[in-house]
Parts: C-alpha cells; structure tokens; sequence
C-alpha cells in the first residue's frame, strides 16, 4: 500500500516545483504527472520489495 500515498506525495511535489520555477497553471499540472509517475514507478518497486521480504 505503499503506492497510492507515494503518487500523492509526488503530485504535491511536482506541483509545487513547479511553482518555486515560476510555472504556469499547465507547467504545475505536468510536473505534477510527471512527478506522480516517478513516483509511483518507485512506490510500486518499494511495494514489491516489501512483499517479497516479509
């Protein structure tokens, strides 16, 4: 269960980032997708590692 709090934590984060750059509405938005895939991709390798090792 990892994964669903790592896509909302990467979303804020890529907003967010995108906003201390001065980004524009549709900048936060992609940023946030952008951010929400990396992060998800990681949360679910986490996910599985965690399965694998309990």
């Amino acid at each position: 269960m990892i994964l669903f709090p790592a896509i909302l934590i990467g979303a804020v984060l890529g907003w967010v980032r995108a906003g201390r750059h001065g980004g524009n509405r549709a900048d936060k938005v992609q940023y946030a997708l952008a951010h929400a895939i990396l992060f998800a991709i990681l949360g679910l390798f986490a996910t599985i590692l965690y399965h694998r090792m309990t």
